[in-house]
């Protein structure tokens, strides 16, 4: 979801009204989501296994288009938004939203981000995970490691009753920490009967004029964005898709779909084949 600077402060004050907010009630919907989460989950990993230097995105992305009919799933990308490819294939510098190419070709050292989301029986369920070609160390290792600690410490705050911005806070917190910044008009979101589905925005900073409350029941696609130092990105070129930073910063994104429960959360995008109808 791509947001300016100047919607922000007007964002948080039309934020849902009480009562508005998509939950899901009954073990049927839970099954459902748990199923789309697999699916997707399933995918990602599928793609994942086969990034290596040489292979092209296209060609990654194929392999997610094939997945995707396999399980009778459908792009959400392509279904919600005619995106040009089946998944979301980010390179290096680019942020956000990359268009799978035949002319993209990984090489040795590359970090690619592949950000999967589609839905089965009206349920939507979206996760991603950045990847090295190869391994990598120092800054780019230290980057991703940031990033990924971020998701996990943001995910364990999302229980009933809490405030949503403590998502924001932790990941935020993170990034400080280690000498990095977050994205700002970049965000996670409430994922269920639609891909962006309530809450609308879960910010990666901490944002003090949010008092959302987690209620149970709540779907959220947590995701994190921390970059080397820029703290926002914009379009790159008129494909009206590819996000950049101002200076092309390195960002590290992850992202998992959460489910609130009584207890801890549930991350519903996991590998799993059971949950497979």
């Amino acid at each position: 979801m791509k947001l300016h600077f100047s919607s922000f402060r007007y964002i948080i004050n039309i934020l849902y009204k009480e009562g508005e907010k998509v939950i899901i009630k009954t073990e049927k919907e839970l099954e459902k989501m748990q199923e789309i989460g697999a699916i997707c989950a399933l995918v990602l990993k599928e793609m994942g296994e086969a990034v290596e230097a040489g292979i092209s995105t296209l060609e990654l992305d194929m392999i997610g288009k094939a997945a995707f009919a396999r399980y009778g799933a459908v792009s959400a990308p392509i279904a919600c938004y005619n995106f040009p490819g089946y998944t979301c294939i980010s390179v290096n510098e680019v942020v956000a939203h990359g268009i799978p190419s035949d002319k993209k070709i990984l090489k040795k050292g590359d970090l690619i981000n592949i950000d999967v989301s589609a839905h089965k029986d009206g349920y939507f369920s979206d996760t991603a995970y950045t990847y090295s070609v190869g391994e990598v160390f120092g800054h780019k290792k230290k980057l991703m490691d940031c990033s990924y600690r971020a998701r996990d410490l943001a995910i364990a705050c999302a229980v009933a009753g809490g405030r949503l911005n403590e998502l924001g806070k932790q990941v935020e917190k993170e990034a400080k920490r280690n000498g990095f910044t977050t994205i700002k008009n970049l965000c996670g979101h409430g994922v269920g009967k639609t891909l962006h589905d309530e809450p609308e925005s879960i910010y990666n900073y901490h944002e003090k004029l949010d008092r959302r409350i987690i209620k149970e029941g709540m779907a959220l696609a947590i995701e994190t964005f921390v970059s080397e130092r820029d703290n926002y990105v914009e379009d790159f070129g008129d494909d009206g898709w590819t996000l950049v930073t101002p200076n092309k910063c390195q960002v590290v994104q992850y992202e998992h779909s959460v489910m609130v429960t009584d207890g801890e959360p549930l991350i519903l995008t996991v590998p799993d084949a059971s949950f497979l109808k």
